[in-house]
C-alpha cells in the first residue's frame, strides 16, 4: 500500500470523514439539483457538484499530503460501488468519483497553500468539471450545446463550492477543531 505510506492515522481519519461528508451532502442536495437539471438534459452533478466536491478540496487543505484528494474520491467510489444505492453509474462510479480527486490534485499542484480562497475555488471547480465532464461525455453522450451548458453549470457550482469550502476552513481554523490548521 504505497499510496497510504505517507499518511498518518489522523490523515486517514480526516480523509474518511471528508469522503463521508461528500456522500452525505450529495444525498441531500441531489434531489433538488435533479429536479432542475433533468428538464435541461444535463447531469445533476453539474449543478450540485460544487457542494460535494468542496469536501475533496477541504481534505487536501487539511491533510496537506499529496494524494489526499484522490483518496477521498477513491473511498467515495468504492463506497458507492459496494453499497450500490448512491448512484446509477454502476462500475463507472469508481472512475466518476476518483477522477475529480485526480483533477483536484492536479489543480492543487499550482498552490503551495491549499487553504487559500483561490486554491479552494480552483481545486473545487476543476474537480467538478472533471466529474461532470466524465458523466456528460461517457454516460450521457450529450451533444455539444447541452454539454457546454452542463460544464458551465459545473464551473459555477465549483466556484460556489470553493467559496463554501473557504468559509468552512475559516470556521475550522477559528474554532481550533483541527489543531494543526494555520489561520491565514
Amino acid at each position: 500500500m504505497r499510496l497510504l505510506a505517507g499518511f498518518r492515522a489522523l490523515d486517514l481519519l480526516h480523509i474518511a470523514v471528508f469522503a463521508a461528508l461528500g456522500l452525505a451532502v450529495k444525498q441531500l442536495v441531489n434531489p433538488l439539483a435533479l429536479a432542475i437539471s433533468r428538464p435541461l438534459l444535463i447531469p445533476g452533478g453539474s449543478l450540485a457538484g460544487g457542494f460535494y466536491m468542496m469536501w475533496i478540496a477541504l481534505a487536501m487543505a487539511v491533510v496537506r499530503r499529496p494524494g489526499a484528494g484522490v483518496l477521498v474520491g477513491l473511498v467515495q467510489g468504492i463506497v458507492v460501488l459496494v453499497l450500490g444505492f448512491f448512484g446509477s453509474h454502476g462500475a463507472f462510479s469508481l472512475i466518476s468519483y476518483t477522477l475529480p480527486g485526480v483533477a483536484a490534485e492536479l489543480a492543487g499542484l499550482f498552490f503551495r497553500r491549499k487553504h487559500t480562497t483561490a486554491a479552494l475555488v480552483w481545486i473545487c471547480t476543476l474537480a467538478n468539471l472533471a466529474g461532470s465532464g466524465a458523466v456528460t461525455v461517457v454516460l450521457m453522450r450529450l451533444p455539444l450545446v447541452p454539454m457546454l451548458i452542463a460544464l458551465t453549470a459545473a464551473a459555477i457550482s465549483g466556484i460556489v463550492g470553493g467559496l463554501l469550502a473557504r468559509a468552512v476552513w475559516v470556521k475550522l481554523a477559528a474554532t481550533k477543531i483541527i489543531k494543526h490548521i494555520e489561520v491565514t
